[in-house]
């Protein structure tokens, strides 16, 4: 006890990291048991308790969860979804959060809420992108529905079904799958204002303001023959576009097949443009060989800003007559001009193509070792901030595999550490997630974080310290009224599930509480209900459930911030579950 309390102290203070206070307290764990073994435990026993998270089926599934969430964001595979997300959050910002909290909740009843979290976190990973809300302000509540959605069925997380087979061994008659439903759906309506409304004014916006605006880069739109543009005005086609696309030099009439349009916007807008508008900024044949070239060596494309520096032989040129894509394999997107140089008089040739000068940012597209030859042979500096195209040709695979190791989970066909790790092992073979990029996708932090609870979790096991919590809690119930012995119930296998783990609250709390309901005459059914209720309010500390952890890294969450969002959340669910247990069982 005296560990988890100076763990979550560490925790809040802030002082050190979280890796830092979650390795210290494997290593007070491992050295403490070494000299002062357990009983029946000798000190290596100790060390095996102390570095099991490490090799525990949950850490396992966690980081298989996070290589296939990886696998739908270098796929593109989210797209569709976050796009319809986006109109509705464009639409308006509340009600594009109210939608997603409903979804998640509603999911959560009837499949896990891991995999409902691991689908929904890159879609708003790739919403914030967007210009949507940060992930800051949408995981945490996101998480929070979906936890209490999961609460509301038997079937909605293993710790219910648990709760229930343990109360059906000590004699009670087994329950449905909607049996206490409707009491969640009461309780998540009073929630719902708070998780909308409250939770994200809570919480820190984890966007990275950038030093200078985005750059802006100007280019030549080329119309395709299957480009919505052919036979209409520009103008209604414009609100179809990202907002800070430009068009320039339009002349009056409709727009024809290859037709080529200048235009400036950012990097983003710019791909938006060409999706929406079914046209490509670069020679087709280059962009046709890129491909080609990508998928016969295996090789992810590659976008990255270089700046031509005075000594490349780009300097006066425009693109046509540079031979770059000719030369190099590689395709300019667009060029971005400083402030500084705007206004020259020689800044366009002939055929109205912008001459490059010194200074100018290029946008270029290709393989790695072709943009690096390009960048040394034309005497150019290569920016940070190279970012890799989504493979959009493997997005319905990645789509399958994810759906497919969801669906085997949520019917019990597999549990979900076998088919997520089988998920992540076929994103592999298939190449929707390349191996040695494996280290974007989990995170250093929550890997130490998870074998650090997993530890603390069986130590309050096994050194009876819940065992004899629970003891002294039995003997302090007789005198209070019905509502505040459920409440009691509650709040003691919460703090259970928030430090140690659902598996030990529910499998300490259940025969407590059964114990209690026959020394006070109270109906044993809600006081087991307290019990299944409390096992899943574990919104207070990082370390109370796997999704806490798989959103920590995403958005950006300290201790603090689950401390300070989740404890009035279990207030209120405490209360509210306790009153309608009351009602509902006439006590």
């Amino acid at each position: 006890m005296v560990v988890t309390i100076a763990m979550f102290v560490g925790f809040v203070r802030g002082r050190m990291s979280v890796e830092m206070v979650s390795l210290l307290t494997i290593a007070v764990i491992a050295v403490g048991l070494y000299f002062f073994p357990l009983p029946n435990a000798g000190p290596t026993d100790g060390l095996q308790l102390a570095f099991s998270g490490f090799g525990h089926y949950a850490l396992i599934t966690i980081c298989a969860l996070m290589v296939m969430g990886r696998g739908l964001v270098v796929t593109g595979a989210l797209e569709p979804a976050a796009r319809f997300l986006e109109g509705v959050f464009k639409w308006n910002l509340q009600m594009g959060l109210l939608l997603s909290l409903t979804l998640a909740f509603v999911l959560s009843m009837g499949v896990n809420n891991t995999p409902v979290l691991v689908l929904l976190i890159p879609i708003f990973a790739a919403l914030a992108a967007r210009g949507a809300l940060p992930t800051s302000k949408t995981l945490m509540p996101l998480n929070s529905a979906s936890l209490i959605g999961g609460m509301a069925t038997t079937i909605g997380t293993s710790t219910n079904i648990l709760v229930v087979s343990i109360a059906v061994d000590l004699g009670m008659p087994r329950m449905g799958v909607f049996h206490f439903t409707p009491i969640v759906l009461v309780a998540a309506f009073v929630a719902l204002p708070y998780l909308w409304l409250v939770m994200p004014r809570m919480l820190d916006d984890n966007r990275v303001e950038a030093t200078h605006g985005p750059r802006r880069f100007q280019s030549r739109l080329r119309i395709g023959p299957e480009s919505q543009l052919v036979g209409k005005d520009l103008s209604a086609v414009l609100p179809l576009l990202p907002k800070g696309i430009e068009f320039h030099d339009l002349g009056p009439g409709k727009i024809e097949q290859e037709q080529r349009l200048k235009i400036t916007g950012t990097h983003e807008a710019l791909e938006e443009a060409m999706r929406t508008l079914q046209g490509e900024v670069a020679p087709t044949w280059v962009l046709d060989r890129i491909h080609r070239k990508s998928t016969e060596a295996r090789e992810d494309i590659v976008v990255v800003e270089m700046t031509v520096t005075a000594d490349s032989r780009l300097v006066s040129r425009s693109l046509p007559t540079s031979g770059i894509a000719d030369l190099h394999g590689v395709a300019v997107l667009g060029i971005h001009r400083p402030e500084r140089l705007i206004g020259e008089k020689s800044e366009y040739s002939m055929g109205g193509d912008m001459r490059m000068r010194e200074g100018d940012v290029l946008l270029v597209m290709g393989l790695t070792e072709d943009l690096q030859e390009f960048s040394r042979s034309d005497s150019l500096l290569m920016l940070e901030g190279a970012r890799e195209l989504p493979r959009r040709s493997k997005a319905a695979l990645a789509a399958i595999i994810m759906g497919a190791s969801v669906g085997a989970a949520s019917i019990g066909l597999f549990p979900i550490a076998i088919s997520a790790l089988g998920g992540a092992i076929l994103m592999f073979l298939t190449g929707c997630v390349k191996f040695d990029r494996v280290g974007k996708a989990l995170s250093g932090q929550v890997i130490v974080l998870v074998a650090a609870s997993i530890a603390i979790g069986r130590i309050i096991d096994e050194s009876g310290a819940a065992e004899w919590l629970g003891t002294v809690l039995a003997q302090g119930l007789g005198a209070l009224a019905p509502a505040a012995v459920l409440a009691a119930i509650m709040l003691f296998v919460t703090v259970l599930t928030n430090f140690a783990s659902n598996a030990t609250a529910a499998t300490v709390g259940t025969p407590i509480a059964f114990s209690i309901a026959s020394k006070l005459g109270l109906p044993p059914e809600p006081l087991i209900l307290a019990v299944l209720f409390g096992c899943n309010l574990c919104y207070a500390t990082p370390i109370a459930y796997q999704t806490n952890m798989l959103i920590m890294a995403e958005g950006d969450y300290d201790f603090k911030d689950y401390v300070r969002t989740g404890v009035p959340l279990v207030l209120l669910m405490v209360a509210s579950l306790s009153i309608l247990l009351v009602i509902t069982y006439d006590m």
